[in-house]
């Protein structure tokens, strides 16, 4: 099979492609249907970059499984060593309203866990990338987490009803809330250093976060689900039980507060 690098070097390039063509109708009023069922919406853009990264990735690995959050699922990713883990836009809505920080958020797994991972941000140009001998990057600059020692006082990313005190039996932690549309981009932030945490206890899509896990992880942070165990990705029900990233100190003192 190919090396990481290799790996993640498709990716990064595809990734690129795929921000060329979500910025041709950025900003241009794209055609958008509701996905239903409180999927959320879809546009032309989701479509046409989702086409562009079947053809393209299935064609240089063609022996890798497929999991798209625009493809019908198809079980034989399950029986695939390797598999691709795609959002073709994370962000939707935020891509739908003009705002710059939707994402490409594209990523290998093998045997469950993530081995190569690119997430870009074409209308910011910042390509976050992780995988093979380089670690975590931005721009082809290493990344390194948040050091904080305490959740008090600590910036964290994250929608408001995970405040709520129904998830902390030991106590709603003291923290700086703040909030990006897309999953992939928050768990780079925090690769980034420039949050200390970010978490969702809403069971979480494996497209949304299989990237960034891996960017994170390679940049110091802790990446767990909502109860702290180990993220594993293509199950057959792709989906994990939430999401908690943040550097050693503060995700121990979150997973104490969650009980």
């Amino acid at each position: 099979m190919p090396g990481h690098d290799a790996d993640r070097d498709l990716l990064v390039g595809a990734a690129r492609e795929a921000g060329a063509i979500a910025l041709r109708y950025f900003k241009r009023d794209p055609q958008t249907w509701d996905k239903g069922d409180g999927a959320g919406p879809v546009t032309e853009a989701d479509l046409a970059v989702n086409d562009m990264l079947a053809q393209r990735l299935r064609a240089a690995r063609p022996e890798y499984g497929w999991l798209s959050e625009e493809t019908p699922d198809d079980t034989a990713r399950l029986s695939a060593r390797r598999v691709f883990i795609v959002d073709p836009i994370d962000g939707t809505r935020a891509f739908i309203d003009g705002q710059d920080s939707f994402a490409h958020s594209l990523a290998i797994v093998e045997d469950g866990t993530v081995i190569a991972a690119a997430v870009y941000l074409p209308a910011k140009d910042r390509m976050y990338s992780a995988g093979g001998t380089n670690g975590a990057e931005v721009n082809g600059r290493p990344l390194q987490a948040s050091l904080a020692a305490s959740a008090t006082g600590a910036t964290v990313l994250t929608s408001k009803p995970n405040m709520a005190p129904a998830h902390w039996p030991g106590g709603v932690p003291d923290m700086q809330r703040s909030f990006r549309p897309s999953l992939a981009y928050r768990l780079c932030l925090v690769a980034e250093g420039r949050f200390d945490a970010m978490l969702a206890f809403r069971p979480t899509w494996e497209w949304d976060i299989a990237a960034g896990a891996l960017i994170a992880a390679q940049a110091g942070a802790m990446v767990s689900d909502g109860a702290g165990a180990p993220l594993r990705f293509n199950a057959p029900d792709p989906r994990t039980a939430g999401v908690i990233v943040a550097g050693a100190a503060v995700h121990a003192q979150l997973l104490a507060q969650r009980g």
